[in-house]
């Protein structure tokens, strides 16, 4: 398939030398001004663009400058035709994102022999950057297919979980989107990868992996031995995950997973465990989980009790704003009850 370049001169017999010089070998498209180039580019994206300097209304700087600030425009690799040589001109060309200078008049095997070789190279930077996007890809598939692995390991074992870690990750990820469509926590939540905050959420319970049985599937209440042994499963987990850390760069997502672990017993008003934080003390991963994983466990049967109702599960959690839970995170979860009840059902 030919490539498509765009020609932009003021002057018609530029155009035509051009045109003629290149015609054989691409799909020439030529515009006598940048505002018709502008245009067009609505319509066409090329594969490069040569680009005259001295030009009414808008000159080259201009132009590349306006490529430069769009997104997807910015990609295309620009050529100035010039018939300026000052070195002040070519050193701003560089540093405004052209990628080479062609001296006019130019010479049809010259100009083709440059737009040859930038092609070349922007096809090879483009075969790169997607073979290198598709290795990212398969390394986060396999981290991702480690922590489904890591964390069904951790519920096997809880015969009374079943489908906790999948519908708490569903939870937390309508709570934490519509935060960030209110602009709650703004700032702790700019930039984020939804798709791995949420996927690090599900190492969340992975210190009852030191849990014995005996504790873990218990048909009755704890004792209160039992239960100090069982609240260390936030501390296991932490010393878990610093146990990856030490063996890989991952540092975002090992920091979400480890304070997911550390901190969602953790209560509002300071008598949580393991560190007995209270507000904004705990990690914001922490106070989202809260919420999620008391109403998960309300909402499923145990050995020890039914299953409450969507109703009846909020209700308890609305008792506990601001004691055991943070009160605008809970506002946004009545909002938002249907959609767990949703989530609920599904999984």
């Amino acid at each position: 398939m030919q490539k498509t370049i765009f020609v932009v001169d003021d002057n018609d017999t530029n155009l035509s030398m051009a045109k003629e010089a290149l015609r054989a070998h691409y799909r020439v498209l030529t515009m006598p001004s940048a505002t018709k180039m502008f245009a067009l580019l609505e319509k066409i994206t090329p594969d490069l663009i040569l680009l005259d300097i001295e030009m009414p209304e808008m000159d080259g700087f201009e132009a590349l400058q306006a490529l430069k600030n769009d997104e997807e425009q910015a990609k295309i690799p620009v050529i100035f035709l010039t018939s300026m040589t000052d070195v002040s001109v070519e050193v701003r060309g560089f540093e405004l994102g052209v990628i080479d200078f062609v001296t006019k008049p130019f010479s049809a095997p010259v100009l083709n022999n440059r737009i040859k070789t930038h092609l070349g190279i922007d096809e090879m930077i483009r075969e790169r950057t997607l073979h290198l996007q598709e290795k990212t890809q398969q390394l986060q598939n396999l981290k991702s297919a480690i922590i489904f692995g890591f964390a069904d390991l951790v519920e096997n074992r809880d015969k009374n979980t079943g489908g906790h870690v999948e519908r708490t990750a569903a939870y937390i990820e309508l709570l934490t989107k519509v935060m960030i469509e209110r602009g709650l926590y703004a700032e702790e939540l700019k930039d984020l990868d939804m798709d791995l905050f949420v996927s690090s959420a599900r190492l969340h319970d992975v210190g009852k992996i030191a849990i014995s049985d005996t504790i873990l599937n218990k048909p009755g209440k704890l004792t209160d031995e039992e239960f100090v042994t069982m609240k260390s499963h936030t501390t296991e987990g932490e010393m878990a995950i610093d146990q990856i850390a030490t063996r890989s760069d991952d540092k975002e997502f090992l920091h979400n997973a480890r304070l997911f672990a550390g901190s969602h017993h953790e209560r509002w008003d300071g008598r949580g465990y393991p560190r007995g934080l209270a507000g904004d003390q705990i990690p914001l991963q922490g106070r989202i989980m809260a919420i999620a994983d008391v109403y998960d466990a309300l909402v499923s049967e145990r050995p020890y009790k039914k299953a409450f109702t969507t109703e009846q599960a909020v209700d308890i959690i609305t008792e506990g704003s601001g004691t055991q839970f943070e009160a605008a995170i809970v506002d946004l979860f009545i909002e938002l009850k249907d959609q767990f009840e949703m989530v609920r059902q599904k999984y």
